[in-house]
């Protein structure tokens, strides 16, 4: 093959893309074309089942999400900012407490440790990551520390030995926020099997994705998962006796029948993903570009199942004006850390507190990685960033 800078065409790319095609961040159309049949199969047999709320289909799906994770018992819920809000809650975790976890992630994690009342602490990511620094960590423990949350961002797991050696020295359960990573591997284990409860979303922009919102909570503790399906159903059981105060976060029977329509493809679609950031690597490499823009970085022999491909670059904001007008969609995860939200101001974090996160929020940029873009579509958008930068 030769190299992609050889040439400049005028109306298409080296490999063929047209040049003013539009290249979508995710395409989610292209997907539903391949699974079409068996996704209105799915949802031709609820609507014949008329049983909509938990049933068959839900106890389907946590039994093979459990098997695929690595853990005994799944709890379906309502999306993955409930699956972390329910987490909380059946630990008990409540006002006065303090929970550990990254300001670099999406809201819902910090939101969750707020909404019951608690103190979210938070604490530096490491650069290269993107999440939460285990050197850190067991500094933050404090006596009213009642939680750890790490986020396993972008599809790689966070460095959880040490995180799991002090919150065993400490007493401290451990709630993996694995809401971008299902199937990704940390020293040969799944994420979301390691921590006391594990938080999946199936967001429809997931690797699994819904056609709605649907979470999924993982555990090896009988007795907490079913403390887990109580809490999902406003604390009941049996019916209309409360022992506790709940609340509605059952997942639809109509999503979890999708969902295990899609997810026969899971793996295959995963290995697409990891296929295209090889070739996202190394189409960088060939375009010199190093200096200016940074590549994922990936801890050797873990399983990273890019939910997103992340650059880092100081030009990154006039860089994704730059895609835009040629037509390839970009976001930006996230553009201000948690630790710096209004809505947190009342724990006195200021500018610099977490100076790696305030830096990502600056330079990193997601690019399009999800499993049905072309190698042609792929050296297009490196040919634009290229162009961008000579």
């Amino acid at each position: 093959m030769q190299k992609l800078w050889t040439r400049v065409p005028t109306q298409r790319s080296r490999f063929g893309a047209r040049v003013n095609e539009r290249i979508p961040l995710l395409d989610l159309r292209s997907q539903f074309r391949t699974i079409e049949k068996e996704a209105r199969a799915a949802i031709d047999r609820v609507l014949a089942s008329q049983r909509f709320i938990l049933g068959p289909e839900v106890e389907a799906l946590e039994q093979e999400i459990s098997a695929y994770v690595g853990c005994k018992f799944g709890v379906g819920v309502s999306s993955g900012s409930d699956a972390l809000l329910i987490a909380l809650m059946v630990l008990g975790v409540g006002p006065g407490d303090e929970v550990i976890t990254s300001p670099y992630t999406f809201f819902a994690t910090g939101g969750a440790i707020s909404r019951v009342g608690a103190r979210p602490v938070y604490v530096d990511i490491e650069p290269n990551s993107f999440n939460i620094d285990p050197n850190k960590v067991e500094s933050a423990i404090t006596k009213k520390t009642k939680a750890i949350i790490p986020v396993h961002l972008f599809g790689q797991g966070a460095e959880m030995k040490p995180i799991l050696d002090a919150a065993d020295r400490h007493g401290i359960p451990v709630i993996e926020d694995a809401a971008q990573a299902i199937g990704a591997e940390y020293q040969g284990r799944r994420l979301g099997s390691m921590g006391r409860i594990g938080c999946f979303s199936f967001f429809p922009s997931k690797n699994l994705g819904a056609f709605g919102d649907a979470g999924m909570v993982t555990t090896n503790d009988a007795d907490l998962a079913e403390k887990l399906r109580i809490f999902r159903s406003h604390g009941s059981k049996p019916k209309y006796f409360h022992k506790w105060i709940g609340g509605n976060f059952r997942i639809d029977a109509l999503q979890a029948a999708i969902l295990r329509a899609k997810f026969a493809h899971l793996e295959t679609w995963t290995k697409a993903r990891q296929r295209n950031a090889d070739r996202y690597d190394r189409l960088f490499t060939e375009a010199g570009v190093s200096e200016f823009v940074t590549t994922p970085w990936r801890r050797p022999g873990d399983r990273h199942i890019f939910n997103q491909y992340v650059l880092r670059t100081k030009r990154r904001d006039d860089l994704k004006k730059f895609l835009a007008e040629k037509g390839i969609e970009t976001e930006i995860y996230y553009p201000l850390p948690l630790h710096l939200q209004e809505c947190f101001a009342y724990l006195g974090y200021k500018k610099g507190a977490c100076p790696e996160s305030e830096r990502a929020a600056q330079d990193t940029l997601a690019i399009p990685v999800y499993p049905e873009i072309t190698e042609s579509q792929q050296a297009r958008v490196v040919e634009t960033i290229r162009a961008f930068f000579r």
